[in-house]
């Protein structure tokens, strides 16, 4: 069994839990622990660790004798003049004896540290960006958040869209995009998103399209001149484009996913109102799904 788990690159032991003692050990934990020429067998944690880290080690060894199953724990100890991070593995083999798995994880440790620290210099960056921003667009009519149009301005020019395309006979796409799975976000970190997803679909739309924020999470673009097949493209690329998306906030990365309903004009409808409930209807067909999806809208017999 020993040499089993050590092909994971565990190194394991067993403990005879009333005298403290090793009876067995496996020749990675004797590297773990820097016995070059000797073994763990026989030795006792008082021997290897500072009081404290033995009294830890023995709080979770109790644990796991009395549950009768495996415990998990995470330790810090000095082993040869330095700090070094560990996974612990418990699971009562008898009434008196333990098996110890080890796996040192202290490089992958000190690689989450440097991406936080990344992490937290990319977000301070962005809120630096967003904030010059927000001063230099401050009195242009735009959300102060995304920098998108507001509803009303989007609402008009969604119609003068309409009127154009019913007086040259052309097509044109309405699309809503929702922010998915925010029931555990915070107000700060879902601040966060809308700013992100805000920062895509201003990179994603072009001078003759619209982008609005409609509701708290929910969001609207006007494709000009796209048609549903060119627009299912276009919206399927921004879907994985927000998948991919880093969002830092406080050194860790939220995520994006989000879902998406496409309509166009006059395929899916002819009017303001009736174009906007079909696109409402595709988004909720996306959410229905699991979100992370783009839908299209129903297109009406004989439409």
């Amino acid at each position: 069994m020993l040499e089993a788990l050590e092909v994971f690159g565990a190194g394991v032991a067993v403990k005879e839990l009333g005298s403290g003692a090793y009876v067995q050990a496996s020749p990675a934990l004797d590297r773990l622990f820097e016995r070059s020429e000797s073994t763990l067998v026989g030795s006792h944690d008082g021997e290897l660790m500072r009081p404290d880290e033995v009294h830890a080690m023995r709080r979770v060894e109790l644990q796991a004798m009395q549950q009768r199953g495996a415990v998990l724990s995470e330790h810090r100890l000095d082993v040869g003049g330095r700090r070094r991070e560990f996974s612990v593995a418990r699971v009562p083999l008898d009434e008196r004896h333990l098996l110890c798995a080890w796996l040192e994880r202290t490089q992958e440790k000190q690689r989450e540290v440097h991406l936080q620290r990344a992490l937290a210099q990319i977000e301070q960056l962005q809120q630096e960006v967003e904030a010059l921003r927000r001063d230099a667009q401050r009195g242009s009519g735009r959300d102060e958040l995304t920098g998108l149009q507001h509803l009303g301005p989007f609402n008009e020019q969604l119609q003068r869209e309409i009127d154009l395309s019913t007086r040259e006979h052309r097509e044109f796409s309405l699309v809503l995009v929702a922010l998915d799975q925010l029931e555990n976000v915070s107000d700060a970190q879902r601040q966060r998103l809308v700013e992100a997803l805000g920062r895509l679909l201003r990179a994603n739309t072009r001078a003759m399209d619209a982008a609005s924020r409609v509701a708290d999470n929910v969001f609207a673009v006007l494709l000009s001149g796209v048609g549903l097949a060119t627009a299912h493209s276009r919206m399927e690329q921004l879907r994985r484009q927000c998948s991919q998306q880093i969002v830092p906030y406080e050194g860790s990365d939220l995520g994006m996913s989000v879902s998406l309903g496409v309509a166009s004009f006059p395929h899916s409808s002819g009017s303001h109102d009736a174009l906007l409930e079909a696109a409402q209807a595709a988004l909720r067909h996306s959410q229905r799904r699991g979100g992370n999806q783009v839908s299209l809208a129903s297109i009406p017999l004989g439409g």
